[in-house]
């Protein structure tokens, strides 16, 4: 999932069409894309810890989403104008340290034992990694010629989804791996906090172990803040942008990143409760956090095959089948069981895959000089991850099945399969 910042800033000093030359900060930007979606992607594998920590229903847990991108709605403009003033180096430090800050909170959470701890201190990881992602995407396209910015967005997006694949693996080890025997329903008073307080360690030990290596890398990027020779557009307002919500083609693809993210996130937060139940797999909760991978996996898959279908096909075409991929792996999933079921469910990601950009392509044709402001317009609507899944968590809670909370994300699908039809067919008229 790439996000577009609002910030307008240049290089100066190089030619025409060129943007910085410079190799090791491309690799810098590229780890961010590898660090920010791989931290992401451990909400799967936090949620049913927490939920079996504080004898949460599906509804709560899904609090851990919201209370994460949220931050996105929040953070995403301001984020901008601290790139405007402070530029992309600068922003990035503080990105990471705000990331920083959210990973050694998690050590307050767990001697409290209280949920709400744990709420607030994803919260702040939520803000740091909002603000990383407005520097990295424009920064990617800045280290380089403009002529293959497009090439440089699509390698750097591949290591998001590498994160988010190679990120749960170690997550579900690391955290689900510590689910004790004892269940914390059959326990009660000081008993029950001094095992929230244990249990919830194996937690903080993953996320000191970040915050150490986030540490490392903010202190490289301030040594390298004053690398690049930045002309900042201070002009305007940047909430000018909402003006932009005028225009169909745009306020229905804002829509539509909203739907897409929250459908994305409440199926990757299901998938471990999902795949535990008699009826599906009937494994432990550390088995099945190894599956998660394979979810953002096929994203990153998805992107190598969509890259090169998107060069043949219209892009609104290729929404809208996507969009009805995944509404039918849906049906098939909530209508099966065992490994149909499994994996039918799991293939959803390939399907996500493309959505995010082209969604974005689409909407933001014909921007012109406006289409910084619709980018960091567009990030905003991520905060769909914040909306969608505690509602699929009701659901599941409401009718006691977690298969009829999936068509929440299936009618989120619909839309987006119905912005693509009329993408394509405004195209060819």
């Amino acid at each position: 999932m790439i996000m577009h910042s609002p910030s307008s800033a240049k290089v100066a000093d190089t030619p025409s069409g060129e943007g910085y030359d410079a190799p090791d900060l491309r690799v810098f930007v590229i780890a961010l894309f590898f660090i920010f979606g791989g931290i992401t992607s451990l909400n799967d594998i936090i949620i049913p810890k927490l939920k079996e920590l504080f004898t949460l229903d599906h509804t709560t847990s899904m609090l851990v989403q919201s209370a994460f991108f949220l931050a996105y709605a929040l953070f995403s403009l301001p984020a901008a104008a601290i790139v405007r003033r402070a530029g992309y180096m600068r922003t990035a430090s503080i990105g990471l340290v705000t990331m920083m800050i959210g990973c050694l909170l998690f050590i307050p959470a767990a001697r409290s034992a209280r949920f709400e701890m744990f709420l607030a201190a994803l919260f702040v990881l939520g803000a740091g990694i909002t603000i990383v992602q407005v520097v990295a995407n424009p920064l990617i396209s800045l280290l380089g010629s403009s002529k293959t910015a497009s090439s440089r967005l699509t390698f750097a997006q591949a290591f998001n989804s590498l994160g988010t694949t190679i990120f749960p693996r170690i997550g579900a080890s690391l955290i689900l791996g510590g689910l004790a025997g004892v269940s914390a329903a059959s326990l009660s008073g000081d008993a029950l906090l001094a095992y929230r307080q244990q249990a919830s360690q194996v937690v903080v030990h993953t996320y000191v172990g970040l915050a150490v290596a986030l540490a490392v890398i903010a202190a490289v990027v301030w040594t390298r803040r004053n690398r690049l020779n930045e002309e900042q557009d201070h002009s305007g307002n940047i909430f000018h942008a909402f003006s932009l919500l005028t225009r169909p083609r745009f306020a229905m693809g804002t829509a539509c990143i909203f739907l897409y993210v929250g459908a994305e996130v409440s199926i990757g937060s299901v998938i471990v409760l999902y795949l535990m139940q008699s009826t599906v797999l009937a494994i432990d909760a550390q088995s099945a956090g190894s599956y998660v991978a394979y979810y953002w996996g096929g994203a990153l898959l998805g992107r190598f095959i969509g890259s090169w279908v998107l060069a043949r096909v219209a892009p609104g075409r290729v929404l809208a089948w996507v969009a009805i991929g995944a509404i039918a792996l849906i049906a098939i999933s909530a209508n099966t069981g065992g490994q149909v079921a499994a994996w039918s469910l799991l293939a959803i990601g390939l399907m996500n895959a493309v959505m995010f950009p082209t969604i974005f392509s689409i909407a933001s044709a014909g921007l012109g000089a406006r289409a910084a402001e619709g980018s960091g317009l567009i990030a905003t609507a991520i905060v769909g991850g914040a909306v969608v899944p505690p509602l699929t968590g009701l659901i599941a809670d409401k009718t006691g099945s977690m298969e009829l909370s999936l068509v929440l994300p299936a009618l989120c699908y619909l839309m987006i399969m119905a912005y693509g039809l009329y993408a394509d067919r405004s195209a060819a008229a």
